[in-house]
């Protein structure tokens, strides 16, 4: 098996929760698409990041069926594991920077990969949702407190590939953030936070706690 390292990434404020995130840092141990996409979906976590370079930053992301040209949570943690200022994806360049216990990534929205925003009337409703069917990808939300910019929220990916709910989703949060044009905080999942803010010229921020699990 290949060395990889995990960990959690927009772990909630008592460190706990957050989404897993499998990192190999050696990816010359496994150069080709389809045995990075084998060792995705055997791994089963949300992404795999693949690096290609450490000291520039450049990554490669898959899902266990599919890879992606950007992705939020991979890039936060990789972001964070590997301590570079910028990372590279197919997408494009990725700013990154360490604020204290927060790790910040700085994208576009037009990278993420599309999303359903579903908006309910409570963060009760968003809690009581059940899993749907395969077939759409909905980030499901709703306002905690509107004037702070909380919000409640939970993720479906819809892929049929064995994650039927997103612990913690960036690019999802990214999108949100350049719709509601503010800078949010977000509870998704079973406990995690994300943290957003909109930039000047279509960028945004996107930030989160990251800890390594082995």
């Amino acid at each position: 098996m290949t060395d990889y390292d995990v960990l959690r990434v927009f772990c909630g404020p008592d460190g706990g929760y957050g989404n897993e995130l499998g990192v190999v840092r050696d990816g010359s141990a496994l150069p080709g698409q389809s045995g990075r996409q084998q060792l995705a979906a055997e791994l089963g976590f949300s992404e795999t990041v693949f690096v290609d370079d450490p000291e520039r930053g450049v990554i490669d992301i898959y899902t266990p069926t599919l890879r992606l040209p950007f992705a939020g949570h991979p890039c936060v943690g990789t972001a964070w594991l590997l301590d570079v200022p910028e990372l590279v994806t197919p997408a494009g360049v990725v700013g990154a920077r360490l604020d204290g216990e927060f790790s910040w990534i700085e994208a576009r929205a037009e990278w993420a990969p599309p999303r359903t925003l579903r908006q309910y009337g409570t963060a009760a409703e968003v809690d009581a949702l059940d899993v749907p069917p395969p077939g759409e990808w909905i980030y499901a939300w709703a306002w905690e407190d509107e004037a702070a910019g909380r919000i409640r929220a939970r993720a479906f990916p819809g892929r049929n590939d064995g994650i039927d709910e997103d612990e913690a989703t960036g690019a999802a949060a990214l999108l949100l953030t350049d719709r509601l044009g503010r800078a949010l905080n977000i509870t998704q999942g079973r406990g995690s936070q994300i943290l957003t803010a909109p930039q000047p010229h279509g960028w945004v921020e996107v930030g989160g706690r990251v800890h390594l699990e082995r």
